[in-house]
């Protein structure tokens, strides 16, 4: 299959692992995506700067194929972690949380393509300006930080299509290879999946986060710190104490104090599912398996070939033949 990211990426598949916190702070999963031709990231967010290195030096001895690095550009130390990005000439930026247009020319120079991320069409209009090369759009189903207006993935990416001339990489409520069709003949270029990643034996978080995620249901995937920068995350008991301090209308001071006080990498690193941030979209309702990534990634192109086969038969056959 062929789209504007394949293209432009030179990858096989329209398929994008999301770079996640923890759980691709390291080559093992990306690498396994990126082999067996998605497009494999690296979440550079939490990861020190030497850190970062060494797992770029790896990458390259783990895979020939294109992968990517995700950056959210208001972390600490964001311009060491570019430098090396630069220096190892990183093939893809996935960036988040800031402006682009002042990095792009050294990226530029040397080939690399820069995705944005973006979860309104008011900031997607903002990043084509800017001059990226392609949007990552998320709509409310998604993990970690989606849209606080609550607009579906559906809506949201639709509407950005209708506006922007770029190619666009959509996100939100994906477990599967329906999912990843459903986007594509909404007018998507590729699809971007990072909830169904955690389940994998490349994930590097904790087997209790894992656990947490297999075992939730779509309805447990809530928005969680609407005063503050909020995040969508397994209902745990975390979640209930914000939703409790939010119904006694604490200032925000204190609001922000226990928003804080808990955090993914509590979660992700140490297995604490009831404190920590269990960062998750509501499609790990759809996620039942623990397996390779390796493994994933074919059955996602299995699946994919099977709704592109379905949609063919619809068109041009009786409805009893599917």
């Amino acid at each position: 299959m062929k789209t504007r990211i394949t293209e432009m990426l030179g990858i096989e598949h329209p398929i994008v692992q999301a770079g996640m916190s923890w759980a691709s702070s390291s080559t093992a999963l990306p690498a396994a995506v990126s082999n067996e031709g998605g497009l494999g990231v690296i979440a550079a967010g939490p990861m020190y700067v030497d850190t970062f290195k060494s797992a770029l030096h790896e990458m390259s001895t783990l895979t020939n194929k294109p992968f990517a690095v995700n950056i959210p550009l208001y972390r600490p130390k964001v311009e060491e972690i570019l430098d090396a990005m630069v220096e190892h000439r990183v093939p893809v930026i996935i960036a988040s949380q800031g402006g682009p247009k002042v990095h792009l020319p050294r990226f530029r120079e040397y080939g690399a393509k820069w995705i944005h991320v973006v979860s309104t069409l008011e900031h997607a209009l903002k990043a084509q300006a800017a001059g990226v090369d392609a949007l990552v759009v998320v709509g409310a189903e998604a993990g970690g930080h989606p849209p606080v207006s609550g607009v579906s993935t559906l809506v949201t990416v639709r509407q950005v299509l209708k506006e922007v001339s770029i190619p666009v990489i959509a996100g939100g409520g994906v477990a599967d290879g329906w999912g990843i069709a459903a986007l594509l003949a909404l007018g998507a270029d590729a699809v971007q999946l990072g909830t169904r990643f955690i389940a994998t034996h490349e994930a590097t978080v904790h087997a209790a986060y894992k656990d947490a995620v297999l075992g939730a249901r779509a309805a447990d995937a809530v928005l969680v710190g609407k005063r503050s920068l909020p995040v969508r995350a397994l209902n745990n008991a975390f979640a209930q104490a914000i939703f409790a301090a939010e119904q006694r209308d604490v200032s925000q001071e204190e609001y922000e104090a226990l928003f804080k006080k808990n955090t993914l990498k509590q979660a992700a690193l140490d297995g604490d599912v009831e404190w920590g941030k269990v960062e998750a979209g509501q499609s790990a309702g759809l996620v039942k398996t623990l397996e390779p990534a390796g493994e994933l990634m074919r059955t996602l192109v299995r699946e994919l070939e099977e709704a592109c086969d379905r949609m063919q038969i619809m068109s041009r056959s009786s409805v009893h033949a599917y």
